[in-house]
């Protein structure tokens, strides 16, 4: 499948069944795992942060691309516009792999 006109392609989030539930685009792989880890359930630090796996197949393709995100909650800069909450959802993801599936 060829990619949009501006790059993006679309990443179905599996759950451990391999129901696709969501799709985020990205550029990247990165990218689409960092928007489905700021969903996650946010932590009060970083440090308090629980990792999950999350699993996005590449739509048109068979390559699941496997990460472990984690989110938290950090105060909005000072310089934040006015429609911007005083506490915002952070995230970070961390590959783990590829994985090839038999069938789609």
């Amino acid at each position: 499948m060829a990619p949009d006109d501006d790059g993006k392609r679309n990443f179905a989030l599996r759950d451990a069944t391999g129901n696709e539930t969501s799709v985020f685009s990205g550029r990247t792989p990165r990218q689409a795992a960092l928007k489905a880890a700021r969903r996650l359930e946010p932590a009060r630090s970083e440090d308090a942060a629980e990792q999950t796996e999350l699993r996005l197949r590449e739509k048109g393709t068979k390559k699941v691309h496997i990460y472990d995100g984690w989110a938290w909650q950090e105060e909005a800069p000072d310089d934040k516009p006015d429609w911007m909450p005083s506490n915002i959802t952070e995230a970070n993801v961390s590959k783990k792999g590829i994985e090839h599936l038999d069938e789609i």
